[in-house]
């Protein structure tokens, strides 16, 4: 395999004759045996660019090549070689984990005692051995996930695209879905790893890419999108929403950032957190506004999303008009 699984070239998307640009000039590339994460909220992109990478959308203009094969000129040879787990469970309910498991096997055209051997081997690693002969309509959440995921590892491709592979899972099952990419990684797959999720960015990826409106806005690991934030990220909370509007223009000067109201809690980035937390206190006991609250943390890759972008990662709503899906940016 090349040293970059995949390599993406000002890829452009658009929709409804052009009116709708899904993605709008990205480029990427995936260096081969690790996890790249292609971080943003709903509607940002990532799963279109998903979609391209598998073959399954045709990109408007740009170009791709995944394990060096095109996706344009050669699909077929590009899903020889990767496994998709897209955002919901794709497995048959009438079948027993087993029997899904046997059936993409067979669709891929495997041979038959390997398409069995494989399955059973899945199986038992993803912890569905016990559940093998039941029907999947009677799996939890959890366990249909862990079956997407094994079926798209049935034919033991060397890179694969996991989408939102936790959404709507409790914590343990997310938990133990993490360990299982954690182990396919150790291996030698390359997987490419789309979320919202700012602490399984931060968990899996090594190398993070952040899409807004179809554009990268950020991109390089954790630790260097974090050290961009500055030393310390001071949160004040307020007894009202209006008590933390009054205190936002008092303190606004502390930090070379704009700060960030949500609800009744007001957060900036700060570099000498001690000083400024006692100055910050001054200032607003001075106009007789009460806190609820203070802390200092070190910056989250929340904090570094709430920087970029001026919202959280989850609080979009795909559904959302465009006009209601409007986001304010920090100023660069």
């Amino acid at each position: 395999m090349p040293d970059y699984a995949v390599e993406a070239n000002d890829i452009v998307r658009t929709f409804a004759g052009g009116s709708v640009r899904a993605l709008a000039g990205v480029s990427l590339r995936v260096p081969s045996g690790e996890v790249f994460g292609l971080l943003g909220p709903n509607g940002s992109g990532k799963t279109t660019m998903v979609r391209i990478l598998a073959t399954i959308l045709a990109p408007t203009s740009g170009s791709a090549t995944v394990a060096g094969y095109d996706v344009a000129r050669q699909p077929n040879q590009v899903r020889r070689r990767i496994g998709l787990a897209g955002q919901n469970a794709t497995v048959d309910e009438n079948l027993t984990g087993f029997e899904n498991l046997r059936m993409v096997g067979l669709l891929n055209h495997l041979n038959k005692a390997f398409v069995v051997a494989k399955s059973h081997q899945l199986l038992e690693d993803f912890g569905l051995a016990d559940a093998a002969n039941r029907i999947t309509k009677t799996y939890s959440g959890g366990m249909r996930r862990r079956l997407d995921l094994a079926a798209a590892l049935v034919a033991s491709p060397p890179i694969l695209f996991l989408d939102e592979p936790t959404t709507g899972l409790d914590p343990q099952s997310r938990q133990d879905l993490w360990g299982i990419i954690e182990r396919l990684v150790e291996g030698g797959t390359t997987v490419l790893l789309t979320t919202q999720y700012l602490d399984e960015a931060d968990r899996l990826a090594k190398q993070l890419v952040v899409l807004d409106h179809g554009k990268i806005i950020a991109e390089g690991t954790s630790a260097e999108l974090k050290s961009q934030m500055g030393a310390t990220v001071l949160s004040l909370t307020f007894g009202s929403l209006d008590d933390a509007a009054r205190a936002r223009p008092l303190i606004a000067d502390l930090s070379g950032q704009p700060a960030n109201l949500e609800g009744s809690v007001l957060e900036m980035t700060v570099d000498n957190g001690p000083s400024v937390t006692a100055d910050a206190l001054r200032r607003i006991d001075a106009a007789g506004i009460a806190l609820s609250g203070v802390a200092l943390h070190e910056p989250s890759l929340d904090d570094v999303f709430i920087n970029l972008t001026g919202h959280r990662a989850e609080d979009l709503d795909a559904a959302a008009p465009t006009s209601r899906r409007r986001r304010r940016r920090a100023p660069a």
